[in-house]
Formats: C-alpha cells, sequence, structure tokens
C-alpha cells in the first residue's frame, strides 16, 4: 500500500478546488445586454443612468440590472425580446451621434468571484459562430503613396529654391524619374535632395541626351511607412467595430502585413466588410451668407445650398460648391493649438490640393469657412460641422483643425484622414 505525505494530498485538493473555482464563472451563464458607450464627449455618469432608469421604467421595460463603468453603461435584461424594446427607448431619447449601443452578453458572474478574477471562458468562433477576416496591407500602394508626396514636395522644393526641372513623373519600375536642362542644374539639385530629403536615395541615370536622376525611399522609411499604414488601419478597424456592435471581438497584427478580424455573432459577411470599410474625410465649404436659415428649417433650401448642422445642434447653412475634399490630405497629425490650448488636427495636402486650397481661399478672404466631418456611422454617412470660422488669409499646403471636443477625438481623426481607404 502506497503513502504519500499529507502535503501532497492537500496540495491536490487546493489545485482541484482552485479550478472548480476558476470554471465556476461558465456555470452561470449570460443575460442579453446593451453597453451604451459615449462617441464623444457625451457624458456616461450617474446622470445619465438616472436618466436611462427613467426613461425605461416609463416605457414599462425594466432592466434586470444596471451597472456604470469609467467607460460605458450596461444594462442586463431577461430576455432578447426586452432588450430589444430597450434599444427602440434609447434611440428615441438620445441621438445616435452622441452615444454608441453595442448588443452584448453580460456574464451572470457574482461580483465575490469576479473579485478573485474569475471571469467565463472566451467563446470565439469556433463557439459562437460569425466572420473571419484576414486583410493584407497593399505594400505596393504604400510606396506609390509615398512616391506621390515625394513628389509633390519635391516639385515644391525646387520651385522654393529655383532650380528648375523639365518633369519629375513616377518610374513604372519603382521610385521617381527628375530630368533636368543641364548638368549644372542637376547638381544644384542633388544639393537640395543631400538637405532636405534623407529618407531618399539618390542614383545618376543621366545619358549623352538626358540629365536624370532617380530617387527611391530608403528601405527604412518604407518599412516605417508600412508599419504606419497598419496602427492606421488597426485603429480605423477598431472603430468601424464599434459601430457594430459586436462583443468579444478579436482584432490584431499578424506577421508584418495582415490583420485579423474575428467578429463573433456577425452572420452578414457582406455587410460587416462593407462598414468595416468605410473610413473618415472632411470636406470645406463656403458658409451662405445671403441664404435664409429660418427658411431653409423649413424645408426651403436655396438651390446653391446645403444644410448642415453644428456638434451644439445649431443648423448652418453651407454653398453646395466644395472648396476641398480629404482626398488632397497627405498627412494629419493631432496637437495643441498655441493660441488657446484646445486640441487640434495640423494637415498637410498634396501639391495638387495646395494650389486649389490657395486658389479657392485666396478669393474668400473674410468670409466663413465651414469643415464638415463626414463619417460611417451603422452603414450610413453621416456629416457634421466641426468649425466655423473666418478665412484670415490664404491657405495653402499647411493649415490646422480646432473645433474638437477632446485630444483622443483630435488623435482617431488624425489617424482616419491619415488612413485613407483600407
Amino acid at each position: 500500500m502506497n503513502h504519500y505525505p499529507m502535503w501532497r494530498y492537500l496540495m491536490v485538493l487546493i489545485i482541484v478546488g482552485l479550478g472548480a473555482l476558476y470554471a465556476a464563472p461558465n456555470l452561470y451563464g449570460t443575460d442579453p445586454a446593451l453597453q451604451v458607450s459615449a462617441r464623444r464627449s457625451a457624458p456616461v455618469d450617474e446622470s445619465l443612468k438616472s436618466l436611462v432608469e427613467n426613461k425605461l421604467t416609463d416605457a414599462g421595460v425594466l432592466p434586470i440590472g444596471i451597472r456604470l463603468t469609467p467607460n460605458h453603461l450596461l444594462l442586463r435584461f431577461k430576455d432578447v425580446a426586452t432588450r430589444t424594446k430597450a434599444i427602440a427607448v434609447f434611440n428615441s431619447t438620445f441621438k445616435q451621434q452622441e452615444y454608441i449601443v453595442a448588443l452584448n452578453l453580460a456574464p451572470r458572474t457574482p461580483n465575490w468571484l469576479l473579485a478573485l478574477g474569475g471571469k467565463p471562458m472566451y467563446m470565439g468562433l469556433d463557439l459562437r459562430g460569425g466572420v473571419h477576416f484576414l486583410m493584407q496591407v497593399d505594400v505596393d500602394a504604400v510606396a506609390a503613396q509615398s512616391d506621390e508626396r515625394f513628389m509633390s514636395e519635391l516639385r515644391s522644393t525646387l520651385r522654393e529654391e529655383r532650380v528648375r526641372y523639365r518633369t519629375i513623373s513616377r518610374d513604372p519600375a519603382g521610385g521617381i524619374l527628375a530630368s533636368f536642362l543641364n548638368p549644372e542644374v542637376k547638381s544644384a539639385a542633388e544639393d537640395v535632395l543631400s538637405n532636405d530629403f534623407p529618407d531618399l536615395i539618390v542614383s545618376d541615370r543621366s545619358n549623352s541626351t538626358d540629365q536624370i536622376l532617380h530617387l527611391v525611399p530608403t528601405p527604412e522609411f518604407l518599412s516605417e511607412a508600412r508599419k504606419t499604414a497598419l496602427k492606421q488601419n488597426l485603429t480605423t478597424l477598431r472603430n468601424r467595430v464599434n459601430e457594430l456592435g459586436v462583443a468579444e471581438p478579436v482584432i490584431q497584427q499578424q506577421g508584418d502585413s495582415r490583420i485579423v478580424v474575428q467578429l463573433p455573432g456577425i452572420e452578414d459577411p457582406a455587410e460587416a466588410k462593407k462598414l468595416l470599410g468605410a473610413t473618415a474625410t472632411l470636406e470645406f465649404r463656403l458658409v451662405d451668407p445671403e441664404g435664409d436659415l429660418e427658411a431653409a428649417l423649413e424645408g426651403r433650401i436655396p438651390v446653391a445650398s446645403k444644410l448642415y448642422y453644428e456638434r451644439s445642434g445649431n443648423p448652418v447653412l453651407l454653398k453646395k460648391r466644395v472648396m476641398l475634399t480629404g482626398d488632397y490630405i497627405i498627412d494629419a497629425a493631432s496637437g495643441i493649438e498655441q493660441n488657446t490650448g484646445s486640441p487640434a488636427v495640423f494637415i498637410t495636402l498634396d501639391g495638387k490640393g495646395a494650389k486649389i486650397f490657395s486658389r479657392a481661399t485666396r478669393e474668400q478672404i473674410g468670409r466663413l469657412m465651414a469643415v464638415v466631418y463626414i463619417e460611417q456611422q451603422q452603414g450610413r454617412p453621416v456629416a457634421e460641422v466641426i468649425s466655423v470660422a473666418t478665412i484670415r488669409d490664404e491657405l495653402s499646403k499647411r493649415f490646422q483643425i480646432t473645433g474638437l471636443d477632446s485630444t483622443e477625438e483630435a488623435r482617431t481623426l488624425a489617424l482616419l484622414l491619415r488612413a485613407g481607404a483600407l
């Protein structure tokens, strides 16, 4: 007969007991739930909790539990039908632009078990079903975008330095070809390139008739550009998943250029793909100073104008003609406006966009210009005016956008504007 020390029996009992304890959350099941979070700076606090409780009580929709966390409000219901009624009450009470309402399943794990770190086992696609996407960053598109940006900056810089070039174009085999009138001008261009474009590798491809420089981004620059593109797309995808309202999504990087997206519970891959592919952009429009705002609110909008709303809810009548779109934005960075200390996004346009915007604003100095932010929400474009300001001077390649609610929103907007299409 084998005899073991008592401590071994105790160790086995403790291990089995701990295993049973932390497996217990899976036995309690889940409740249909709504997870309410702020889209921007809308408050998620006790006042929101009280308002939601009162509205649901008035409608005869009683949740079995409401819990307030720093980031969201979680409402539990006894069944899916009751949750569906609660969604209707919530949508009639609040603007969709203020809050994101996500369908969720809340575990019934007791608070004492949660305090010990007990959580239900994660159930992915194998147990709940759903959609799996594997996305590849378009490396060629990243290189092409870099070439376009360098060509635009190169043209502007050479003009500023009074270095005359013949043509600057993309090489079909990759890189940029710049041709010059004679060896002296080409030499001057090389000096400019070495000083102002450290991220370009310059090689001489001149022949007996043409003076040509071949320019390609350094491997380090392209590697960083790919990493930035991947990061931007991850941010964009996470924002889109918030709109889908998916519980327990998985969005993560795979390798150097791929993104895995798993959406448990989603049954329509086409709709999910459509929503995930959406991005944000900007439009710059003039305010219509002559239009009758009261008449526009009654439906009598001038032919050349369009009615928009600011975030505060104030209506603004803008010209239909767009001065500039976000398609010309090649860079956007978040920061703080020096004079007011408010959040801002600093925009850089490509050469064509700078020329268009310069001409458009030069002719409209003293007039009001609005910045319209357009974002996909629940599968449709939603536009709102984030800033209305007087054009004080001619705007060109670089300028800033203010009127944002927080530094987090400025950072997100900058990432979305840089990301472009997925």
